[in-house]
Order: C-alpha cells, then sequence, then structure tokens
C-alpha cells in the first residue's frame, strides 16, 4: 500500500512550558508523526493511508485546565487526563465527507502539560519519552485504534512500543 503522499501536522503551543521542557517540542512531534505512520503503513491495511490527498492532524499542546474542560464537555469526566483524541474516523461518513475536500482531516490531540509532567515524574521517565508515547497512542487513536476491549488494548500497546522503539524511545509498558 503507497502512503499519503503528505501528511500535515498542525502543532500549536498554547502553553509555553512545553518549549521550555522539550527541546524542539515541534520537530519531536514530527518524527513521532513519521514513526507511527511509517509503522502504520508497513504493518496495517488502511485505507485513508492509500489516498491520494495529504492528510492532516491538529496537535495542540495544552495544559490540565484546557483538556478538563475538553473531558467535562465532551466525555463527561470532570478531571483532565493526559491526552485527548477526537478521530473523525469515528464518524460512519468519514469517507464521503472527505471525497470533495483537498485534505483528509484525520482529528485533534490534545496533550496536558501538568499531567504528562507528574505522570513522567511517576514513571521515572524524560519528559520527552512520555510526549512522543502520548503522542503515538492518539496518532493511533486518530487511526481507528482502541484500547477499550482487551485484545485491542493489547494490540494498541504492542504497536506503540514498537512505533516508540524505532525512534530509541523505551516500552512504556515495562513496570517502573
Amino acid at each position: 500500500m503507497k502512503i499519503s503522499s503528505e501528511i500535515v501536522l498542525e502543532t500549536v503551543v498554547e502553553d509555553e512550558r512545553w518549549t521550555a521542557a522539550i527541546e524542539n517540542v515541534k520537530e519531536v512531534a514530527e518524527q513521532v508523526k513519521f514513526a507511527t505512520f511509517g509503522y502504520l503503513q508497513t504493518h496495517q491495511n488502511l485505507n485513508f493511508l492509500a489516498e491520494d490527498k495529504p492528510l492532516k492532524v491538529n496537535v495542540c499542546l495544552s495544559d490540565d485546565a484546557t483538556v478538563h474542560q475538553l473531558n467535562k464537555e465532551f466525555r463527561n469526566m470532570d478531571k483532565p487526563t493526559n491526552v485527548l483524541s477526537f478521530a473523525n474516523l469515528d464518524f460512519a461518513d468519514f469517507d464521503a465527507e472527505n471525497e470533495p475536500f483537498d485534505e483528509i482531516e484525520l482529528g485533534d490531540i490534545i496533550v496536558a502539560y501538568e499531567t504528562m509532567v507528574r505522570e513522567a515524574d511517576e514513571q521515572g521517565v524524560s519528559l520527552r519519552a512520555h510526549f512522543c508515547h502520548l503522542l503515538t497512542h492518539g496518532f493511533l487513536h486518530l487511526s481507528g485504534f482502541d484500547h477499550i476491549k482487551t485484545d485491542e488494548a493489547a494490540q494498541m500497546e504492542q504497536m506503540e512500543t514498537e512505533i516508540l522503539a524505532s525512534i530509541g524511545i523505551d516500552n512504556p509498558y515495562e513496570e517502573f
């Protein structure tokens, strides 16, 4: 399967602590994008990767307050989480909706700074490594993968582990 000619990553830094915490954070996001979609191209049969249109993903590097509000509004959850993904593939008419457009919008990923920092500290991993993990996780959600069922969770964990290894990040699921 041929991958789309271009995957556009639109990264917005809403909270400036991101740029101080992770050197070249936008470039790191690009590296994770290439690793994730390259992996998917060779390991999965996903129709949208073969489209002859650019794919677009929006990434927002934000904070706990923003993610908390989004969780309340869209997930009925009154707390922040580390990452939120809003996948357009989840819509039944995804293909028909994208047909008239010149690019395919896969969706949005929002990462909460404070939660990411706390989790990285608890796990004893670098902020860069944890950010790469959360972003990989988000890209997989936008590509149609989930972890609600045990077998789905195992598949996502395996994919995340292999993708992260390809960019020099240790298995995030090993006991810490």
